[in-house]
């Protein structure tokens, strides 16, 4: 028998859950929109990220004493933005001396910008006129993907350098988003650190250890690195001459 009150009953109900469905989902998407929007917005974090940061701009890396009295180092520096890349190659020459690397045994070369350095280190790398390479440069963010494509292809091609040559490619370009990060990672004025002076150590430290590596005597010292499974090759003879670093 039809009963029409309990039919309506039923719309009713079913009415109303519906209802209650529909603003739970809008409750639900009210607080995801308001949880993406908070990602993008300044908030207290912020400032915690600005602290690291500045963090990042100070030297986390520690060297032991490094005797680099006889090696050569090759530095790769771009014209572009050439005061902070002068700065830079100041602390990498620093860095180079607190290691007692000679003068003359510090070879620099200008290119262009930092898409020619991987070409540059290249050449110099067969050369056989270096232990090792520096390259140095500064790239910035811009309003276009000009930087991540650069910053993307310089890191690989030097790394290919590297490997590819068997000679230490250290990466001294910074990449930063301001010109105030680059100013706090190229010179040691107001609470920054000069960047080069780590990459002129890290690349003595290299040397010593490729030279030790392929059985070259380093310091009259034993081979530490023998217990790594490096093989003893056929050292440099008494008295070679050497080249001087540099293409020429």
């Amino acid at each position: 028998v039809w009963r029409p009150e309990k039919r309506q009953g039923q719309i009713v109900g079913h009415n109303t859950r519906k209802t209650m469905i529909g603003r739970l989902l809008s409750s639900l998407s009210v607080v995801c929109l308001a949880s993406s929007a908070s990602a993008f917005a300044p908030s207290a974090h912020q400032g915690a990220g600005s602290s690291a940061l500045r963090m990042a701009a100070e030297s986390e890396v520690s060297f032991s004493e490094l005797d680099g009295s006889g090696v050569r180092i090759g530095v790769l520096r771009t014209r572009w933005n050439d005061e902070h890349v002068s700065n830079l190659v100041d602390g990498i020459k620093a860095g180079c001396a607190e290691c007692k690397v000679e003068p003359d045994n510090i070879f620099v070369k200008e290119v262009p910008g930092a898409y020619e350095l991987p070409y540059a280190a290249r050449l110099l790398a067969m050369s056989g006129t270096v232990d090792a390479i520096v390259c140095c440069g500064v790239l910035i963010k811009g309003e276009t993907l000009h930087f991540e494509y650069i910053s993307d292809a310089v890191s690989a091609g030097i790394m290919d350098v590297s490997l590819g040559t068997m000679t230490p490619v250290v990466y001294g370009v910074l990449n930063c988003l301001d010109e105030e990060q680059v100013m706090k990672r190229s010179s040691n004025l107001n609470g920054g650190h000069n960047h080069g002076e780590d990459w002129g150590k890290t690349a003595v430290e290299m040397a010593l250890m490729r030279k030790e590596a392929f059985g070259k005597k380093v310091d009259g010292k034993p081979k530490e690195l023998a217990a790594m499974g490096f093989n003893s090759v056929a050292s440099e003879k008494e008295g070679a001459d050497t080249k001087a670093p540099g293409f020429f």
